[in-house]
């Protein structure tokens, strides 16, 4: 891999999809991108189309001007559920309804954002009918071996275009690849977790570094909502020290690490209630140690459900402490069934 080590990394075209509606093409495909994959096939080459599954159809935002709908108390992304029809805080667990106009723009294009797999490979095919294309999604490759199957068969050329969901990150050498085009490089961004913004950049650092590296150059295509976004903007320059420079920035604000530290404490239960009434339970209890041991510092976040509310069976809440060294509130005291995790790698 010496030879595609040293050539030059491959210039990123970020697409404002807000101008996109703007100009009348309601389509998940920006121009810019149709233009590119027609390009890219016409010259026998390939091209890869990734989405980020992680938070699809969950958060809100105005297809006008870009503004997510975010908690007041905790400034984390609102997540939408369809069966409650209502935005809910995974942090703090605020609730309000879907609004039928964008709070700060008045527009009554506010939508929750969802397209799989499927979707993308219909709409690719209806544009261009003649080409090959392949899925790389949980549902094509629940079988044994199938990731290989289908990465064999793109990498001999038996399909032009690879559109996924996993792995397609992964450092995978595809000489043929020449373009590659993130549906909605803002997904994730949108997760109510303080890692979000870190996640996205490494995400699409691994992702644009799959085109291009080849001598036939290449193309990398972020099509996004918030294209101002510190993430997007310093992941198209492969700017590794700016983005670290404002995301430290972020979290000094917030307080959260590197800055403090975090303690998750989650309850589970087959039964909804009692996780929620466990959780409430020792919030209370952690207020009155928080009292007793003067940690001012430490602050309580939640009780409030997970972002994926219900894994293997069991319903989840979670309380955060937050602060300086918040394990120590918790030292030698009685924690129940509590599951703890102290800096936790995530908080979904």
């Amino acid at each position: 891999d010496g030879e595609t080590a040293s050539l030059p990394l491959p210039k990123v075209n970020v697409v404002d999809m807000r101008e996109e509606l703007k100009g009348g093409n309601r389509s998940a495909i920006s121009k810019a991108l149709q233009d590119a994959l027609g390009k890219v096939i016409e010259k026998g080459q390939q091209a890869i189309l990734y989405l980020n599954r992680r938070g699809t159809s969950t958060y809100v935002f105005c297809r006008e001007c870009g503004h997510v709908l975010r908690c007041p108390r905790c400034d984390q992304t609102l997540t939408y559920h369809n069966n409650q029809n209502a935005l809910i805080c995974h942090t703090c667990n605020y609730r309000r309804q879907m609004p039928q106009k964008c709070p700060k723009c008045g527009s009554s294009q506010i939508r929750q954002y969802g397209l799989g797999t499927e979707g993308v490979e219909k709409l690719v095919q209806e544009i261009f009918p003649k080409t090959r294309t392949l899925r790389w999604d949980w549902e094509t490759t629940r079988q044994k071996g199938a990731h290989e199957i289908i990465l064999s068969h793109f990498a001999n050329h038996r399909a032009d275009i690879l559109i996924g969901t996993q792995m397609l990150a992964k450092g995978l050498d595809l000489p043929l690849v020449t373009l590659v085009g993130v549906i909605l490089a803002d997904v994730g961004l949108s997760l109510p977790d303080y890692r979000a913004g870190e996640r996205v950049f490494q995400l699409l650092s691994q992702v644009a570094g799959r085109a291009g590296r080849s001598p036939l150059g290449g193309m990398v295509i972020f099509q996004t909502f918030q294209p101002e976004h510190y993430a997007i903007q310093a992941a198209a320059l492969h700017d590794f020290t700016g983005f670290v420079r404002r995301e430290l920035e972020f979290r000094k604000e917030l307080g959260y690490p590197p800055y403090s530290r975090l303690v998750k404490l989650e309850f589970r239960d087959v039964n909804q209630e009692k996780a929620e009434s466990a959780a409430k339970e020792f919030a209370g209890l952690v207020k009155t140690w928080i009292e007793q041991g003067g940690y001012r510092a430490t602050e309580i976040m939640g009780p409030a459900p997970c972002f994926f509310a219900r894994q293997a069976g069991s319903f989840r809440w979670q309380v955060i402490l937050k602060g300086p060294d918040p394990a120590l509130i918790l030292k030698d005291k009685p924690l129940g069934n509590a599951h703890i995790s102290v800096d936790p790698l995530s908080l979904l």
